[in-house]
């Protein structure tokens, strides 16, 4: 609940004042209805959860990023957190409510009413299933692809709304942070020092490489006032939606940054797990979602965001060690282990490259493509460019209306083809991997992509995938929620457009998927 850690186990409290007193009154199973309450805690909050209503108290704890010492400054972040929640759960949050003294002890009263002499302050939540927020998914293997894009559309919605903040010197406080990050490891003399010092050696290289492209970025309107949390914990399936809370609300500059970089949380999270083919369906979601057209150059900074994001969740995870037990700190350590391993991995040196799938509709160049792109380097794999969805995009339509025969006319075609190429070269310069799938039914247009390649100086590989007219038509025939206009007639005419070619990797389309998949990676020699 709340981005908590654990229920129980907790240590005494090692904070600024004593707040026993509250967390006892917040514990007391009278004023949550007679039912069981249980106890979470992280390194700045403490979470009462009853049957039906949650209390989350701020710890009285000054830390270098965060100054929650004073009863005044424990109300403002109870408001601030009701006040910027409510946009993205309106029904989860439902106020602040004050501890007060009363008859020689202490109670709950309304906080506007206890504003002079409240002794403390909690945020009043409305509890919600804590098996259903994304850790516990992803931990179920249930975090499938129509979850993730459901995730990445919410994720998108609440960056196009954020406000945006111009001038904001979100680079100056990203390379804050990784000073306190290389802080932090140094006095965790456990965690092995070549890797640290890698780690801060990456991040300085990239910090200098990212200062021009970050400025841009802001002047363009990328960073906003964002989330600034958004790992998996603090995302919650609601009625089966996914729903963001528990947003960053003590301190502003903490949750105002570039877009990317809020959603580098998840992606990291994401790939903290294993789970880098989600993390890649994920972005190249949500680059969709977003339907910008100047977004490939700013994807060059992932690898930067997603080690920053695994570092800070190391260096945090080191400051809850001061609230766990023994037994709990010994996890935590690889935990912090794992983070640290990841945050350098992150910035690991690899060559972008360029990979085309092509061949009739119905031979399966999305999902072959989709299989690919997660393992073509970099944290979260290659990006994914798609015809047909950029074809959607063109005439701004979403990703399952169909579209009418006249934008399918061979100058449109064209138009496409010349954007897929022109986001590819911008993606390429900036040191990410593409695969682009689209028909490619022309020499003309095998040859045009792979001349990008050249001109940017990467390895290129073509894969033409062929199946019998039959089979294709059926697959497509079949084919449902899927953002290609195809029908059997199409593929039947599509065989009198193709322009035969060798120089691509033929591929046999009518494998199954994971055979084809490998056969793939053989060429592509991933």
């Amino acid at each position: 609940m709340s981005g908590a850690d654990e229920p129980g186990g907790h240590a005494a409290d090692q904070s600024a004042a004593d707040q026993s007193a509250a967390f006892a009154v917040l514990a007391d199973p009278s004023i949550h209805g007679g039912g069981a309450v249980v106890r979470f805690d992280t390194h700045g909050a403490v979470v009462f959860a009853g049957p039906t209503d949650v209390y989350k108290i701020k710890r009285a704890v000054r830390l270098p990023y965060m100054d929650l010492s004073t009863v005044g400054l424990r109300h403002a972040a109870c408001a601030a957190e009701v006040a910027i929640n409510r946009a993205y759960a309106p029904d989860l949050y439902l106020g602040v409510v004050a501890i007060v003294r009363r008859g020689g002890g202490l109670a709950l009263a309304p906080a506007e009413a206890e504003t002079d002499g409240a002794v403390d302050y909690a945020v009043h939540m409305r509890r919600f299933d804590e098996t259903q927020t994304l850790d516990h998914v992803a931990e179920r293997g249930a975090l499938d692809g129509a979850l993730i894009d459901a995730l990445a559309a919410a994720i998108a919605r609440a960056h196009r709304a954020a406000p945006r903040k111009a001038g904001f010197p979100a680079l100056r406080h990203l390379t804050a942070y990784a000073a306190d990050n290389a802080r932090a490891f140094a006095a965790a003399d456990w965690l092995d020092a070549g890797l640290v010092a890698r780690i801060a050696s990456r991040t300085d290289a990239a910090f200098a490489a990212a200062g021009p492209l970050m400025a841009a970025r802001s002047a363009a309107g990328a960073v906003r006032r964002c989330h600034g949390d958004l790992h998996l914990r603090n995302i919650v399936l609601i009625d089966g939606a996914p729903t963001l809370f528990d947003a960053i609300e003590f301190d502003e500059a903490i949750a105002t940054t570039d877009v990317l970089y809020d959603l580098a949380f998840t992606l990291m999270d994401l790939a903290d797990r294993d789970l880098v083919p989600a993390a890649n369906r994920m972005l190249n979601r949500y680059l969709w979602e977003m339907r910008a057209d100047d977004q490939e150059g700013g994807l060059g900074l992932l690898p930067l965001f997603v080690s920053l994001r695994a570092a800070i969740r190391a260096k945090v995870t080191i400051d809850s060690l001061a609230f766990v037990d023994a037994a709990t700190q010994t996890g935590r350590r690889a935990e912090i282990g794992r983070y640290a391993a990841l945050a350098d991995a992150a910035l690991a040196p690899f060559a972008p490259r360029l990979v085309a799938v092509g061949g009739r509709s119905g031979t399966g160049k999305s999902s072959l493509a989709a299989r690919l792109a997660p393992r073509l380097g970099g944290p979260c794999g290659a990006l994914h460019l798609r015809s047909d969805l950029e074809r959607k995009r063109l005439f701004g339509v979403g990703e399952l209306d169909r579209l009418p025969d006249a934008a399918y006319r061979p100058g449109v075609s064209d138009e496409i083809y010349a954007i897929l190429r022109t986001r590819t070269a911008a993606a390429l310069a900036a040191g990410v991997s593409v695969i682009v799938d689209a028909a490619h039914l022309t020499a003309a247009e095998r040859t045009a992509i792979a001349a990008v390649a050249v001109a940017v100086g990467v390895p290129f590989t073509g894969l033409w995938l062929e199946a019998p007219t039959a089979l294709l038509q059926d697959r497509v025939r079949r084919r449902t929620h899927d953002a290609s206009d195809a029908t059997p007639d199409i593929v039947a005419r599509q065989a009198e457009w193709t322009e035969p070619d060798t120089a691509w990797t033929r591929l046999d389309a009518g494998e199954p998927l994971e055979a084809l998949a490998a056969r793939a990676a053989e060429a592509i020699g991933v």
